[in-house]
């Protein structure tokens, strides 16, 4: 990923643009944020990849989403579908079905949105998920299989799915869950990690770095976390992340 530093579209919540723009450039990657109807659509048909996060919806964001996400499929751009939030919300819930039938690469998210998104009640309060990953694991098999994606959910042990095999990752510090827009970031990266290689292992890939870059912050509070996350990324190696990541295979 970081020998090709790809240019990643992300269509994403200005609560979180800045950490995944800041995550996205530690971590080796270059960030296009865009999600206007005017824009993104073409913007993205020169982007390596593409996230698609229904975070902090606006109008004009909501209205750009499934035209960007049409045009990076008729493009061959591998994309991330990150569901934050659906469930009981109106709006976003249908947006997260049109956008699953157009066929992501990747879906990423908590174990209520996963559960949602195959029609279960996932308990979801907000972007937050009252359940954990190993609850979904079924629903995301199920998933990855339907819609032929890969599915990854966020969690203290994350889970990655093809619909056959499942990767758990256990490695991970608890105050990812402390600061907003760490779920995007992991979007984003999953996003960077796409182009070149099976959507399978960018997602491990992914997981495993912001996980593993996580563990390396020393104790502090959520807002200096986030600033040394960010130091994280950048330091990290890729030889240090297979080293230190704590993976198992079913």
């Amino acid at each position: 990923m970081r020998a090709a530093a790809p240019l990643v579209h992300g269509a994403t919540g200005s609560v979180t643009r800045a950490l995944v723009a800041d995550g996205l450039l530690a971590a080796g990657a270059r960030p296009m944020l865009t999600e206007s109807e005017q824009e993104a659509p073409t913007l993205v048909t020169v982007a390596d990849a593409l996230l698609v996060n229904l975070g902090s919806l606006s109008g004009d964001g909501m209205a750009g989403l499934l035209p960007t996400a049409r045009a990076a499929v008729e493009h061959g751009v591998p994309w991330v579908l990150d569901p934050t939030a659906v469930g009981l919300a109106p709006v976003r819930t249908p947006l997260a079905h049109e956008l699953l039938a157009l066929g992501p690469t990747v879906l990423r998210g908590n174990a209520s949105e996963v559960i949602t998104l195959t029609g279960g009640s996932g308990r979801g309060r907000g972007a937050d998920s009252t359940l954990g990953p190993d609850a979904a694991a079924k629903a995301a098999r199920a998933l990855a299989r339907s819609s032929g994606c890969v599915v990854a959910v966020s969690g203290p042990v994350d889970l990655v799915t093809d619909g056959r095999q499942v990767v758990r990752i256990a490695s991970g510090s608890p105050r990812l869950t402390r600061v907003t827009g760490t779920g995007c970031l992991l979007g984003a990266l999953t996003a960077a990690h796409l182009p070149g290689v099976a959507p399978f292992v960018a997602a491990v890939a992914a997981t495993a770095l912001l996980t593993v870059a996580s563990d390396r912050v020393g104790p502090m509070g959520p807002g200096s976390f986030k600033v040394a996350l960010v130091d994280a990324l950048d330091a990290v190696t890729g030889d240090e992340v297979a080293a230190e990541v704590d993976l198992s295979w079913t």
